[in-house]
């Protein structure tokens, strides 16, 4: 509508000069008009086109008779480049949404370790609010700490990839609801060797990147949230957000960070392999006669994600 608009207005500018210059009555040989081949306002209107968008087909050209006529031009070159370069903008503004779209994209402000079908395994919450689906969604989990190499190398940011349980076998998940995404911690687990106790002395964050492809532009968008180790809770789990109201499925987001104390036996994974007894025991030293609930504030759902777009 905006270049239609212009080349109407640009048009009638075109077809007032000729008029003003008395190039529409004229059939001489010698009068040299401002625009040749302008007789009406058609002419004058396919001539507005031909400038804007520099088809130039050569039946119609500009002279040296009208000063006015060659502002004109400038005049009609320069809002055309302003419109496409507005016309871009938009575009881009409209296909590069992705990172409003990862905005809705919410990680738990606490991470969990409990028992999970008789494995130890930590834990997080991850939720979309909005009704479009994200296609092909992955979550990736690392663990960044410092660490010692054998030859007492010191690398200050180790990267290290962890494993989420899944069945399917990949790291692919479906996000019609929110769902807690869980490490099983064993032996090839980074956290195998880690103890209530111990978590709180250690120098670690868990780093975790949920990527997919926005269904409505097709454009891979990616959101990213980190765990410290004081942001990981020993011996809880998620409360239950999705219940069945008259054949039909609810959630409330309301509970998204919260958390229930569970029994869970405070030792490291590893002193578990080597005595499975303590899972029957559930020691926990902070475990109470009463479940509890953590509650988030109402400010809580910080996310500390940062969003990327590619």
């Amino acid at each position: 509508m905006s270049y239609l608009c212009s080349w109407l207005l640009f048009g009638m500018i075109w077809w007032l000069i000729a008029f003003a210059h008395g190039d529409l009555d004229q059939n001489s040989d010698s009068f040299v008009p401002c625009v040749t081949s302008i007789h009406s306002f058609s002419s004058a209107f396919l001539f507005s086109i031909e400038v804007q968008v520099t088809i130039g087909f050569g039946g119609r050209m500009i002279t040296e008779e009208c000063p006015a006529a060659i502002l004109c031009l400038i005049v009609q070159n320069i809002v055309g480049l302003v419109i496409n370069a507005i016309m871009l903008g938009c575009i881009f503004m409209k296909t590069a949404q992705a990172h409003r779209r990862a905005e809705t994209l919410i990680f738990s402000k606490h991470a969990v370790i409990a028992i999970r079908d008789s494995k130890l395994c930590f834990m997080l919450r991850v939720g979309d609010l909005r009704k479009s689906m994200i296609i092909s969604a992955t979550i990736k989990m690392q663990v960044v700490r410092k660490t010692t190499t054998l030859e007492g190398e010191v690398v200050p940011l180790n990267q290290i990839d962890i494993e989420m349980e899944n069945p399917v076998g990949t790291n692919a998940v479906f996000l019609v609801s929110p769902l807690i995404i869980s490490h099983v911690i064993d032996k090839k687990s980074p956290l195998y060797e880690i103890s209530a106790s111990d978590l709180h002395h250690e120098d670690l964050e868990v780093v975790v990147i949920l990527e997919g492809v926005v269904e409505t532009t097709g454009i891979t968008t990616q959101a990213r949230t980190s765990y410290l180790a004081e942001e990981i809770l020993w011996g809880q789990r998620f409360v239950p957000v999705v219940s069945e109201e008259e054949g039909r499925y609810s959630v409330d987001y309301s509970k998204f960070g919260n958390t229930v104390k569970v029994a869970t036996p405070s030792c490291s994974a590893k002193n578990l392999d080597q005595d499975g007894s303590l899972l029957k025991v559930k020691l926990h030293d902070s475990l109470t006669q009463k479940d509890f609930v953590r509650k988030r504030t109402n400010a809580s759902i910080r996310l500390k994600q940062r969003n990327v777009n590619q």
